[in-house]
């Protein structure tokens, strides 16, 4: 019999196997693993670098970035940030560095650096670890003359396994969802998060790789609640669901993490739509369409002899300028002295508040997050034990806890695996 069985070789499993035996090397630990390969979702972090986590080190900012999650993470972070995650990399001769954005890397740039950095301690410290294991059932067994004590009996494709405790790890797995609710856990129903939008709009065709700083409003829907990201810029009231943030243009679409911020927020409910509804990008989110208005009447008498399509005269990207001119009813030819401020109407118009029709979504890179899993009210979130089941744990993706990009993800992996890891460590 083992003391604990982590079923999941992914970030989350590994970062607890760890922890366990660091904080009790008695313990007989063993990872099973469904694939051939050991923490996947590590590898592409990144675009193969690893978003190990985010610069935010206050955990009561730091819960604003989770849609799901938000009230039950404060504990755990106040018992487990994001610094906490940097000493556990350094201690062991990685450090990370910080982007403009917030985003942590490991200064190798090499996601590499992570996994061997985890399959190194984990054989140093006794882990057992078994590929090719995917589990196909989890029975809660009693204490009897063939059991000492009550505990677990794990059945993967290859053979029956008996513990003690049991850490389930899998992030997004339907197959042991199901087996989770026949524990008794009620499982919130998983729709896609993180993910772009599918837009064809000759005002963003032919200019994939055009980024900047937007306002991107949803609307025209209603919402079941209101939500509203943080802005620096004021929102509309028509606006339902708002974002503010760098948007990139993509051969299919948008894509940025204005956009992946408004994917995670309204998760639900734009699944609720078939993910076909409208956006109202403001391309110069400092402005509103009167303010531009005037600004574009003052350029037109500065630059009366030199084309409109020639004289980006606001700083937005020039391809991206060029279309919205064309949008707009200006010809190629037409000098600023000769537009009309009608024109101009429609160009203040389509720069700050043009409105797009997103029908569909595609996968942003191999990041695919989901919100839904394990009801939160089920969960002990002061050791992530299962309060329908004893000497049942959960760390990472597996429960109703996703964030926006930027390494929040992973950190929600490192603090439930390191709280667990300390519970099941300790308890008898």
């Amino acid at each position: 019999m083992e003391d604990v069985i982590i079923i999941g070789g992914g970030a989350a499993g590994y970062y607890a196997a760890i922890h366990i035996a660091e904080a009790n090397p008695k313990l007989k630990i063993l990872i099973l693993e469904r694939g051939k390969e050991v923490l996947t979702k590590v590898k592409v972090s990144g675009g193969g670098r690893c978003n190990v986590t985010h610069a935010e080190f206050d955990p009561n900012e730091l819960v604003l970035n989770y849609p799901r999650g938000e009230k039950e993470l404060k504990g755990p972070f106040h018992t487990y940030c994001s610094g906490d995650t940097i000493a556990f990399f350094e201690k062991r001769g990685i450090p990370l560095k910080i982007e403009e954005d917030g985003r942590m890397f490991p200064e190798s740039n090499s996601s590499k650096t992570i996994i061997d950095c985890f399959v190194n301690e984990a054989e140093r410290l006794g882990v057992q670890l078994l590929r090719n294991s995917s589990v196909i059932a989890i029975e809660a067994i009693k204490k009897s003359k063939d059991h000492p004590s009550d505990g677990w009996k794990v059945t993967s494709i290859q053979k029956e396994y008996y513990a003690k405790k049991i850490l389930v790890a899998t992030g997004s797995n339907p197959k042991i969802w199901k087996m989770i609710e026949k524990l008794g856990h009620s499982i919130v129903n998983p729709v896609p998060s993180l993910f772009t939008f599918n837009i064809k709009d000759a005002r963003i065709d032919g200019i994939p790789g055009v980024s900047t700083f937007v306002n991107v409003e949803v609307f025209e829907k209603s919402l079941a609640n209101k939500v509203s990201i943080h802005l620096k810029s004021k929102v509309s009231p028509k606006a339902v669901l708002a974002s503010e943030g760098p948007l990139l243009i993509t051969h299919w679409g948008m894509s940025g993490p204005a956009i992946l911020k408004l994917s995670a927020w309204g998760a639900r409910e734009l699944n609720n739509w078939d993910y076909k509804f409208k956006i109202r990008i403001n391309w110069l989110p400092e402005y509103q369409e009167e303010g531009l208005l005037q600004l574009l009447l003052q350029i037109k008498e500065v630059e009366a002899k030199k084309t409109v399509l020639r004289t980006n005269a606001v700083g937005i990207p020039k391809r991206l300028w060029l279309n919205l001119v064309k949008a707009s009813d200006i010809l190629e030819t037409t000098k600023w002295a000769e537009v009309t401020k009608n024109q101009l109407q429609s160009l203040a118009q389509q720069i700050t508040a043009g409105e797009f029709q997103v029908d569909g979504k595609s996968t942003f890179k191999e990041e695919f997050v989901t919100a839904g899993g394990i009801d939160l009210k089920e969960i002990n979130f002061k050791t992530f034990e299962s309060k329908v089941q004893k000497n049942l744990f959960f760390a990472g993706e597996i429960v109703n806890i996703d964030a926006i990009t930027g390494g929040f993800n992973f950190q929600n992996a490192w603090t439930s695996a390191f709280i667990a890891a300390q519970a099941i460590a300790t308890k008898k």
